[in-house]
């Protein structure tokens, strides 16, 4: 397992300690979850680029639509 260190601002560090706080997690879990969305959504995009690239734009069209319903809240 690694290690990261990242810099952030005092308050956003504030802000962030207490969403952790109030989900019951450490802020460690907290930053695990957030990579596995950025990550989730990274894959994603790399999947429907590869697709469109193949196949009838059209149709590439219709499969990011669907992707943009589904990750509208996140």
């Amino acid at each position: 397992m690694a290690t990261l260190t990242i810099r952030l601002p005092d308050d956003k560090h504030s802000r962030l300690k207490a969403l952790a706080t109030a989900r019951g997690i450490s802020l460690n879990k907290l930053m695990e979850e957030f990579s596995t969305i950025a990550l989730a959504k990274f894959d994603a995009y790399t999947r429907f680029q590869a697709l469109a690239a193949k196949g009838d734009p059209e149709e590439g069209l219709k499969i990011l639509s669907r992707l943009d319903s589904l990750t509208s809240d996140l």
